[in-house]
């Protein structure tokens, strides 16, 4: 089954069984509790291809994620605007009227988001400005990668990016919270957990990231790729965005993609230029609006 069947899985059921819910950004959305996806990777590296995504975007992204990156700037620089509209609340508090979000889009410090929490998980966060910390933090993608080389039947090796004490400081509360990894006979597979999926814009942007995850993390440790499963909670459709995946459904998907990944590196010194594809071809975009 390809990746473009396997995500409509997740949104034919949104739209058969969902109930339509508030939520804090103002944009009603279509929901269920609990979903799971997927995918082997055996199939083709699990990139939509019924619509054109921002692969530059999702590879940035991640290499920011890995390095522990709290700086908006660092994103813009390299292309990605993922992050534009948020910043450190607590250096801006969240707000919908167009003054705040001016500020925070003004704001560069991120506060301790995904990869802060990846490779320094509960350091004392005081800005990017403080270059020595007061309490020293656990890298967790580094135990994690080393448990895979010396201890691969481990069923604790677990990466959390959910930290309650930091909570208050983080552009955005963590949305894919953990990931799991395991090893079978050679292959390894990855298991994300995830609170809340925005399916239309952010679910498609998630299983990329984490495909690609697992393939840096496999290709490190000398290890096949094997399974990609996402245990979703809310996962939901925003009512804007119906329109356009009833244009993208009608789409007929094209066939696998292969990843290629640069083998002299190792994953803390990968960029994203490292990762392409082979044989990608998509549809056209199809642009949704963000819910903020």
């Amino acid at each position: 089954m390809n990746i473009d069947e396997v995500y409509f899985q997740i949104i034919n059921k949104i739209l058969k069984e969902g109930t339509l819910k508030e939520n804090r950004t103002g944009v009603d959305t279509i929901s269920v509790s609990g979903c799971m996806l997927e995918y082997d990777m055996k199939n083709g590296f699990p990139l939509l291809t019924t619509k054109k995504m921002a692969w530059k975007t999702i590879r940035v992204e991640l290499e920011g994620f890995i390095k522990g990156i709290t700086s908006k700037k660092w994103y813009q620089d390299r292309g990605c605007h993922i992050w534009d509209a948020w910043c450190n609340p607590s250096k801006v508090p969240y707000g919908h009227d167009e003054e705040t979000r001016k500020r925070m889009a003004a704001e560069d410090d991120l506060g301790p988001i995904y990869g802060y929490q990846w490779r320094r998980f509960n350091e004392l966060y005081l800005g990017r400005e403080h270059k020595l910390p007061i309490r020293e933090g656990v890298d967790q993608l580094a135990w994690a990668i080393d448990q895979l080389k010396t201890n691969p039947q481990n069923r604790r090796i677990i990466v959390s990016a959910w930290n309650p004490e930091q909570l208050n400081q983080m552009a955005l509360v963590p949305c894919h919270y953990s990931f799991q990894l395991l090893q079978n006979n050679g292959k390894l597979d990855l298991l994300w957990n995830q609170r809340s999926v925005d399916s239309f814009i952010g679910l498609p942007f998630n299983i990329a990231s984490y495909g690609l995850l697992l393939s840096l993390i496999a290709n490190e440790c000398g290890l096949e790729q094997g399974k990609l499963i996402g245990f979703l909670a809310d996962t939901h459709i925003y009512v804007n965005h119906l329109d356009q995946l009833k244009e993208q459904e009608q789409r007929k998907p094209f066939g696998p993609s292969k990843i290629n990944i640069a083998n002299d590196k190792s994953v803390f010194d990968w960029e994203w230029k490292d990762a392409r594809l082979e044989n990608y071809k998509s549809h056209e975009a199809i642009k949704g609006k963000v819910a903020i």
